[in-house]
């Protein structure tokens, strides 16, 4: 007789959020505990040819196994670049004056009152 495991299964969007419990038999995997979730059905979005999945914010592949007590965590496409945001921003701050050309840090007070 297998033991049975205590898992979640976690997805979010901007607006809205879900956290399904799932109790599965001792063995399952990642993608096993996800379709007994049966969140596809309120999040039908979700892709997992190409949404990326974790336990506990650590990717993992679909058919690694679980653990009791693990939240299995959908994950969304990104956006945007992280990388990149940044660099707009930093860039669109130092038009505005609110950065140092030069190193991109807070413009230097003592100085630009010398100017």
């Amino acid at each position: 007789m297998s033991r049975i495991l205590n898992t979640e299964v976690a997805f979010a969007l901007p607006g809205r959020q879900s956290i399904i419990e799932v109790a599965i038999g001792e063995g399952a995997t990642v993608r096993e505990v996800i379709e007994a979730s049966k969140i596809a059905q309120i999040y039908p979005e979700i892709d997992l040819d190409n949404f990326k999945v974790g336990i506990w914010s650590r990717v993992v592949k679909l058919d690694a196994t679980v653990s009791d007590g693990d939240r299995i965590e959908i994950y969304r496409p990104l956006i945007a670049d992280p990388k990149e945001v940044r660099k707009r921003r930093a860039e669109k701050a130092k038009e505005e004056g609110r950065a140092d050309k030069v190193t991109g840090g807070r413009p230097n007070q003592v100085k630009a009152k010398d100017n």
